[in-house]
């Protein structure tokens, strides 16, 4: 009660453990998101920010990624994600909501969790370079992430909820780097692994409309905010 935003970020993430449990990813990001949905209208909450992904493009067919993008996810967790999406733009319009969701591309920075085998890249080299293990790049390492520092997330999420419009925003640095670069980045050995099924060459947004419509752009650059990770490293050992 007595809200002016709700920001929805909670979700279950990872992709390989959304194969393995469907339905407990479609509870959590689906149902939960209605469950989130509903409180809002019964408290006459009329604002709501949404955490999307970037997943929802699958594959893209063209970079850098524009949000009129072909939508086409790739398992389960892309599919819930998009899933919650589409349910509070549909609230938008029934209930009268003024929804933005904000479509992230690879998140990274301090406090990152580094639980679990196919987490997010960032969190899985850390915890590598903590126990003093060769970090496993997937495939050749070769393929390219828009690598997007949390402080600058930060900033689109507090920039939506000013925003007076429903809509849909990528959030990138519109500068996508290699997986080799950020090993080098980091400093330490390496292993090659096998390429999982469903993972994009290249994550690369086009970031032109938040640009213009929130006057948001991002303003720490990857290597910067590899520095800022690494000066904050002991923070991961337990």
């Amino acid at each position: 009660q007595n809200v002016d935003v709700v920001f929805h970020l909670a979700a279950q993430a990872d992709i390989v453990p959304s194969i393995q449990k469907p339905k407990s990813y479609f509870n959590s990001n689906v149902t939960g998101t209605i469950n989130v949905l509903e409180l809002c209208v019964k408290f006459k909450i009329k604002k709501i920010v949404y955490a999307a992904s970037s997943s929802c493009y699958g594959i893209p067919d063209k970079f850098p990624t524009k949000e009129k993008s072909t939508i086409k996810p790739e398992y389960p967790y892309a599919l819930t994600k998009c899933l919650g999406e589409q349910l509070i733009m549909h609230w938008s319009k029934v209930y009268n909501l003024t929804t933005v969701s904000l479509r992230f591309f690879n998140v990274f920075g301090t406090r990152s969790r580094t639980s679990g085998t196919y987490g997010a890249v960032f969190g899985v080299f850390l915890k590598q370079k903590l126990s003093n293990k060769p970090f496993t790049i997937v495939g050749d390492g070769k393929q390219k992430r828009d690598f997007t520092y949390v402080t600058d997330v930060a900033n689109a999420l507090y920039l939506a909820s000013n925003y007076t419009k429903t809509d849909i925003f990528n959030v990138g640095s519109g500068k996508p780097k290699s997986i080799n670069y950020l090993v080098k980045l980091l400093v330490g050995d390496k292993v090659y692994i096998p390429k999982r099924p469903g993972e994009p060459d290249i994550t690369y947004a086009d970031i032109t409309k938040i640009k213009r419509k929130l006057s948001w752009q991002p303003k720490i650059s990857f290597e910067a905010g590899v520095k800022k990770v690494l000066k904050s490293i002991n923070n991961w050992h337990d």
